[in-house]
């Protein structure tokens, strides 16, 4: 029988983030406290199972979010992963809506190549990384389960690569809401099947944020 192992893509809880700005990799962006509450709702969802691995993006609020997930399995150590880490952006620190920024010529250069994107890291190289981070937790999780907290565009281009999808898309439609589960089941290497949980559903709520390449 082939070896079946699942890797858990968790995108981190709600950031503390009064000015909305578009973070991105920017330091010192921490949970919110709506955002903690949504970390241990996704530690409840994975507590009790078979996770024997567990991997990080090095951002504050990906490692805050790991913070209730590890308690919850035991304390287990975590391998923080630089692979896994927000997008580069280059609208970072600015507060920017995608119907915004269209608008003004000053960033019409930026959206010279929407395919690529011409405004950010290229999709091409967050699934290259993305693809390498996920078969290490993979063989390190070999016949069990890991955990992976990452952040919205990382685990959006994971997913559309394991489906075929293609990698431009509109941000607005990713299915990743904050403390989601993207779950993806290989079996010998490669990934058989994909699904997707929201365990902090009943916490979310209507922000006025609308981030089109940050991710988050």
């Amino acid at each position: 029988m082939d070896e079946r192992t699942i890797v858990h893509l968790v995108r981190h809880g709600e950031v503390d983030n009064p000015a909305g700005l578009l973070y991105g990799r920017l330091p010192d962006y921490h949970l919110s406290d709506l955002g903690r509450e949504m970390a241990v709702a996704v530690a409840e969802h994975l507590r009790g199972r078979d996770v024997t691995h567990l991997r990080c993006s090095p951002l504050e609020r990906a490692q805050e979010t790991m913070r209730p997930i590890a308690a919850a399995l035991g304390d287990q150590p975590v391998t923080t992963d630089g692979r896994v880490i927000e997008a580069a952006n280059k609208f970072e620190g600015l507060k920017v809506s995608f119907d915004g920024a269209l608008r003004n010529p000053k960033n019409w250069w930026l959206f010279r190549n929407a395919l690529k994107p011409s405004w950010g890291e290229p999709y091409a190289e967050i699934v290259a990384r993305m693809r390498l981070a996920l078969k290490d937790a993979a063989e390190a999780a070999a016949g069990h389960e890991a955990v992976v907290v990452s952040h919205q565009l990382p685990i959006w281009m994971a997913r559309s690569d394991a489906e075929g999808r293609r990698l431009f898309h509109d941000p607005r439609k990713r299915e990743c809401t904050l403390a989601s589960v993207t779950s993806f089941t290989f079996i010998a290497g490669r990934v058989a099947a994909v699904s997707y949980a929201e365990p902090a559903a009943p916490l979310l709520r209507s922000t006025s944020t609308k981030k089109f390449v940050a991710g988050a």
